[in-house]
């Protein structure tokens, strides 16, 4: 009975000490920076090769604490981010720009990854849409 009651009393200490420890990090995470997207997806629709693949994805720093971009990658090397590099101060708006390689025909379906020090991390981005060939040029204008 005694060795019942040691098992109970340690597993009861040890929920409430990683409770607590919940806690304090909730508590923590809600004064630092947060980031807020206008839009987590962007849909090129159906474009043509060689067409202009730039898009921008706003956000602002909604937290109270400088919000800091660590690192924006993407799913492949057809895409490709830009990102500030300095610390977005508290009520700032900024921007990711993406770049996709419309060169490459076919549906175009990528995540964009943002890691940051914000209380809302990794956030996911994403870009949609399809790459069509250049339609050929008629015939009739070639020999006039």
């Amino acid at each position: 009975m005694r060795k019942l009651f040691t098992v109970f009393a340690l597993t009861v200490f040890a929920v409430s000490i990683s409770c607590s420890q919940t806690t304090d990090k909730q508590k923590e995470n809600a004064n630092g920076p947060k980031i807020e997207f206008s839009t987590f997806e962007h849909d090129y629709g159906t474009i043509t090769t060689g067409s202009d693949g730039t898009c921008e994805f706003d956000f602002k720093n909604t937290g109270n604490e400088p919000l800091i971009l660590n690192d924006v990658h993407s799913t492949c090397g057809c895409t490709v981010p830009s990102w500030p590099r300095e610390p977005i101060k508290a009520g700032e708006t900024s921007k990711i720009t993406v770049k996709y390689n419309t060169n490459r025909i076919g549906p175009i379906n990528k995540q964009i990854t943002v890691s940051s020090n914000a209380t809302k991390n990794p956030v996911i981005l994403k870009i949609r849409g399809n790459v069509i060939p250049k339609p050929a040029e008629n015939q009739e204008e070639k020999t006039n």
